[in-house]
């Protein structure tokens, strides 16, 4: 089937957040007397209300989210674009492509603004759906946004609660390594290294970009 759209993930796939998060949640972690290796592993894709009531469910989620939030100002520099992210972009039709992330709308539009990286039309964030990855959701009302049915769409995730929700919202997964291992994001339909490989898969799937993406 032709792929008409494709959905992708903010962290991990668009920007380089990685470093900042850690450094974010490691403070986070020590503050409250837990593990910090335990934490991090379970931030991946996911919202962080959605991983302190995980790991701390004696906190209450909505006022360490503002503790997390404050930790995330000190990382104002530490969000670069991911190697070829603007390229990629850039050669996408406008109709074609939109961000699901867990992250909030505000925060996601500071940093794609800083990291000179242009933003859809369509973009859903972690508070727009009940549900958060690993649920469809997000996904499922991003295609519905589009007008394409998630059997057309492509979905491009970093982590392996994302690759589950674009499975389960019925869309062709391709699973980007700059986080996870191969072997991490198995379940996926393809899994490739840089966002020119992804390039790559989406023309060869039908999707009309400009392969001629300039070097970055």
């Amino acid at each position: 089937m032709t792929i008409a759209a494709v959905l992708f993930d903010v962290d991990g796939v668009l920007l380089d957040s990685t470093e900042a998060h850690r450094r974010v949640w490691n403070s986070w972690s020590l503050m409250g007397d837990l593990e910090p290796a335990v934490v991090w592993q379970l931030t991946f894709g996911r919202r962080p209300g959605d991983t302190v009531r995980d790991v701390a469910p004696h906190l209450d989620p909505a006022a360490e989210r503002r503790v997390l939030d404050q930790l995330l100002m000190q990382e104002e520099n530490g969000f670069p674009p991911i190697q070829w992210a603007a390229a990629l972009l850039a050669a996408l039709p406008d109709e074609a492509w939109a961000i699901v992330t867990s992250g909030d709308r505000e925060s996601v539009h500071q940093r794609f603004i800083a990291a000179g990286l242009p933003l859809p039309d369509v973009q859903v964030f972690g508070a727009d759906v009940e549900m958060a990855k690993p649920a469809p959701d997000c996904f499922l009302l991003a295609a519905a946004h589009l007008g394409v049915d998630p059997s057309r769409c492509i979905v491009v995730e970093d982590a392996p609660a994302g690759v589950s929700a674009g499975k389960a919202a019925g869309c062709t997964v391709v699973g980007l390594t700059t986080t996870h291992s191969e072997g991490a994001l198995q379940e996926a339909d393809f899994c490739v290294a840089t966002l020119r490989d992804v390039g790559g898969l989406l023309a060869s799937h039908g999707l009309v970009i400009d392969m001629a993406m300039a070097q970055e």
